[in-house]
């Protein structure tokens, strides 16, 4: 099967291809991540990044490369969430910049866009690794180039390169011994590779479902994006009821009910139980359902509702609420601006008071497994009403996202402070000066919060081998700024081996949060027992509230 060149429309077809490809194998692709502990978000971030763009490819009724072009780089631009997610956004940046000025994409077309996609990717990594996505984008680019004087055939050509592309993948544990020693290939990789394939597919003319939930037009199948105004309640009328059984009642009595309640409405749910039967139907005429119902015994608990008033209702209240809510972002865009205000990333409800009560303006929940998009980002920068902006990300997975939404903002100076823990964060908050330039604070916050050493105490949920340390499924892990602290059986133990690893002679202040599935007595047991070990030092205790893990701990 040969093929010349992809137009507009196939491009488009494929796109989404890939995107369901992708999506297909999140769950996989999130178990390659080599760490063992819940925190496998690698398939589920570049799938939420490259679904951001296909609702807006797929909602293009005539497409053009041009418009195809942007809405592939600026949907995922904005919908990219974690490294991984950044870096496919990159990539689609570089690659669309390519064809956007093209009709047609040739074999050379290609070459050329997966060369400039590589030299995007790359240029948005501070320090790109390899045995990474990068590596296996540059690995296909590399084989691109190469492949480009010696076929016009795209069917050919894309074959070659996601051979090489497999090879290059299949390479990464060499280049990573993190990778090696956990069996595994590069996740990031694997999940480029998905896209690849799942767009080839779709070229090679495999019938594939496009549809994209939350897009509104042309390939999706469903109208889930209707306006909710706009919803269509074919039966409008709720109607629920007991009927207490004085008559004969048999299979075929039940079927012969559910045939006539079907025949006028739908929605329906009959539950037999003994001497009674629950009905639920949604039907235009509750006295026909109430009739029938009656011929078979004595009716109780009847509720009938008018769902065509409870949507309007609901309506009303929505657009009252949204009403308010563009009110107060009104006021508060007219109120004068600061000079500065923050922005952190934080999860749990003792976290969010803690930061609110040193100064942040606004809060993204966010951390492990729910990384923040670069739209999160863009959406809290707006909201807060200052000169310069300081976002603390609090995490190492989103510092690119942060960093992406900072190139996107023209109107307000915006500062990301790199934290990759919530005691890094706190800690750069409160050393920041208001009578120190942007520049001055940015260098300061920094310095003081790499004086800060952080532990993370969770579980792991695979067995494995980590820095020479044999981990087995359900120990407890502490997980420090450059690897792991301890690996234990108890939570207890392994806070405190870890804290012994930490703590040093100039060491002052041992800080403690715990997370919501830690009781607060173990909590103070344990930081008794710190008190007591790490006599010297002062040890404060907090209600966290964070996920996934059971305690985070500091040490300054």
């Amino acid at each position: 099967m040969g093929m010349k060149y992809i137009d507009a429309k196939m491009l488009q077809k494929a796109f989404l291809a890939g995107a369901k490809g992708l999506e297909a194998k999140k769950e996989w692709i999130n178990e390659l991540n080599v760490f063992p502990v819940p925190d496998g978000d690698t398939g589920t971030n570049m799938t939420m990044t490259i679904m951001s763009a296909a609702k807006e490819v797929a909602a293009i009724e005539n497409p053009t490369m041009e418009t195809l072009a942007k809405a592939i780089s600026s949907g995922s631009l904005r919908g990219a969430r974690g490294n991984s997610g950044v870096i496919l956004s990159q990539l689609f940046r570089g690659f669309t910049k390519e064809i956007s000025g093209t009709e047609q994409v040739t074999t050379t077309v290609l070459a050329n866009s997966f060369v400039r996609a590589t030299e995007t990717a790359y240029k948005a990594v501070m320090k790109p690794k390899e045995g990474t996505i990068l590596t296996v984008a540059k690995g296909m680019a590399d084989k691109a180039a190469e492949l480009v004087t010696e076929t016009e055939d795209v069917i050919e050509f894309c074959q070659k390169v996601i051979e090489h592309g497999d090879y290059v993948l299949s390479q990464t544990p060499e280049m990573l011994p993190v990778l090696k020693q956990a069996g595994v290939v590069d996740s990031g990789g694997q999940g480029l590779m998905q896209v690849v394939k799942g767009a080839f597919d779709c070229l090679m003319g495999k019938e594939v479902d496009l549809s994209v939930e939350g897009s509104s037009q042309l390939f999706q199948t469903r109208t889930e994006t209707a306006h909710l105004g706009d919803i269509d309640i074919k039966f409008g009328y709720c109607t629920e009821f007991i009927v207490n059984l004085e008559k004969p009642y048999d299979e075929k009595t039940e079927l012969e009910f559910k045939d006539y309640l079907e025949s006028i409405g739908d929605s329906l749910v009959v539950v037999s139980d003994d001497d009674m039967v629950k009905v639920h139907v949604h039907t235009n005429d509750p006295g026909l359902a109430i009739q029938r119902a009656l011929t078979y015994g004595s009716l109780s608990r009847m509720k009938i509702d008018n769902m065509r008033e409870e949507h309007q209702e609901k309506l009303i209240k929505e657009s009252e609420k949204l009403a308010e809510q563009q009110k107060a972002e009104r006021e508060k865009k007219a109120e004068p601006r600061k000079p500065y205000g923050f922005i952190s990333v934080s999860a749990g409800e003792g976290l969010d008071e803690i930061f609110r009560g040193i100064g942040a303006d606004y809060l993204i929940e966010g951390g492990q497994t729910m990384n923040p998009s670069t739209e999160d980002m863009l959406n809290a920068i707006d909201r807060v009403n200052a000169d310069t902006v300081y976002i603390l990300p609090n995490n190492k997975n989103i510092i690119l996202a942060a960093e992406q939404a900072k190139g996107l903002v023209e109107d307000k100076k915006v500062v990301v402070i790199p934290s990759k823990t919530i005691p890094q964060g706190i800690t750069a908050i409160i050393n920041f000066a208001a009578d120190l330039s942007p520049e001055d604070n940015e260098r300061n916050m920094i310095e003081e919060m790499s004086r800060v050493k952080t532990g993370q105490i969770t579980y792991a949920v695979r067995n494995t081998v980590i820095d020479d340390i044999e981990i087995q499924e359900g120990d407890i892990m502490a997980l420090g700024d450059d690897g792991i602290l301890a690996v234990g059986k108890d939570i207890e133990s392994t806070v405190l081996h870890s804290l012994k690893s930490m703590v040093e002679e100039e060491s002052e202040l041992v800080t403690i949060y715990y997370g919501k599935d830690v009781n607060q007595d173990d909590a103070n047991v344990l930081k008794e027992k710190a008190e007591e070990i790490f006599s010297a030092c002062e040890v404060e205790l907090h209600a966290g509230g964070q996920p996934i893990y059971y305690y985070l701990i500091s040490v300054e």
